[in-house]
């Protein structure tokens, strides 16, 4: 089958991934990334909402697969997850869209030798002839169409799809006893679920203790499904809040909108804190529920290159 054109879109946002963190003094947090360059290139805002077919950004997923391969280069360091930092390498180098399509089949060819590599392995047969030293690289998008196979991300992130998968596949009472728990473990008290019908969408409160003497009261809802939260629905929130509460915390595995982040920290207003699939993902995984660490090792054939 004839690659598509469009298999390696996501190349032309390598150099831009440089250039962003090199603004912003070599580290930045992923979702600083997307939006310094969306705001930098005046992406509009129907290419930042589409998505892929597993509900994904598409523009996001892009630069994720970017930075994916600025790894694999050793452009960006992956040592701490959830930042993104560039290396000394990195620093000084400045990607043309040409650069990084060259890049991208690079690692297109290491990659399919890799997996040539484990078939022959698992069929017996002769590894240096299945890995065809010499020989051409195979299309463009074949590296690209096995990993799309899994889910679209880069590796680093599947496991971060298949949370936010289980997350939205859970029952809405079963996602508000699992937020009762994730509040628990970030340090909370008292924490209820209250399940109460027509309470303005209150599905539970707590108290955050800020000191032996002062804690504050903080009611939360739970939004389990795949959509946008518009800003009626956080402003209802906030309007059952009134008299209840001091602060509320709005979960959900989908994402909300720009004007429902306005809502949320309108001056003068009950603060209201949103938590959107992403965040519910870091939380997880900063305190580890639900998550059991994996350590995976994978032959760096990059590096035996020097020895053939």
């Amino acid at each position: 089958m004839k690659p598509k054109n469009k298999t390696a879109e996501f190349t032309k946002w390598m150099g831009p991934v440089l250039d962003c963190l090199r603004a912003l003094g070599g580290q930045a947090r992923p979702k600083e990334v997307v939006n310094w360059i969306a705001t930098t290139k005046k992406l509009s805002e129907a290419t930042l909402e589409a998505t892929i077919k597993n509900g994904a950004k598409r523009f996001a997923n892009q630069v994720a697969w970017a930075r994916q391969y600025l790894v694999w280069e050793n452009l960006l360091d992956s040592s701490t997850h959830g930042v993104w930092t560039l290396t000394t390498k990195g620093f000084n180098t400045h990607l043309t869209e040409t650069e990084s399509r060259g890049i991208f089949l690079k690692w297109v060819d290491i990659h399919t030798r890799r997996r040539k590599l484990a078939e022959a392995s698992a069929e017996g047969t002769d590894e240096l002839t299945m890995l065809g030293l010499g020989a051409e690289p195979e299309g463009a998008a074949s590296l690209h169409g096995v990993l799309t196979d899994l889910s679209d991300l880069p590796p680093d992130e599947l496991h971060e799809r298949e949370l936010l998968t289980v997350l939205q596949s859970l029952s809405p009472a079963g996602f508000e006893r699992l937020c009762q728990r994730l509040l628990h473990a970030s340090g909370f008290e008292n924490v209820e679920v209250t399940g109460k019908s027509h309470d303005g969408g209150i599905d539970g409160i707590g108290v955050l203790r800020l000191n032996p003497l002062v804690g504050v009261k903080v009611v939360f809802q739970c939004k389990r499904y795949k959509g946008t939260v518009s800003r009626a629905q956080v402003g209802e929130f906030r309007n059952a809040i009134l008299g209840r509460a001091e602060k509320g915390i709005m979960f959900t595995t989908g994402t909300f909108s720009k004007d429902a982040r306005d809502e949320a920290t309108r001056i003068a207003d009950i603060p209201i804190e949103l938590i959107d699939g992403e965040k519910l993902v870091d939380l997880f995984e900063n305190l580890k529920l639900g998550l059991k660490p994996k350590t995976v090792w994978e032959v760096d054939l990059e590096f035996f290159e020097q020895y053939k």
